[in-house]
């Protein structure tokens, strides 16, 4: 099962924390618009990330880069895995609606 809590609202900064119960739980495939940076901080735990080309594992400590206009997916790899998602808009709030 995956939890997702929006955190607070930081004008031009987004963000989500997601805690996965379960490794294989998964942030189902979304995407960021062209204006937004998004990176994922994992906090415990271990993900892979991957889109249609590339695939990515993070442990505790790092983070992912995601490229503008990328879709991509989420997977936990240990049981109670946290991330944080940040989401920032080039020049000013972000209007996406994926905060995930």
């Amino acid at each position: 099962m995956l939890l997702v809590k929006q955190l607070e609202n930081l004008g031009d900064i987004q963000g989500v924390m997601c805690n996965f119960e379960k490794a294989g739980d998964i942030l189902a495939k979304h995407v960021h618009t062209e204006n937004d940076v998004h990176i994922t901080i994992v906090a415990r735990g271990k993900i892979k990330a991957y889109s249609h080309d590339w695939e990515k594992e993070a442990v505790a400590g790092q983070l992912i880069d995601f490229r503008p206009g990328e879709p991509h997916e989420i997977m936990a790899l240990e049981d109670g895995t946290r991330i944080f998602n940040i989401i920032k808009k080039y020049g000013g709030v972000s209007n996406d609606t994926q905060t995930v």
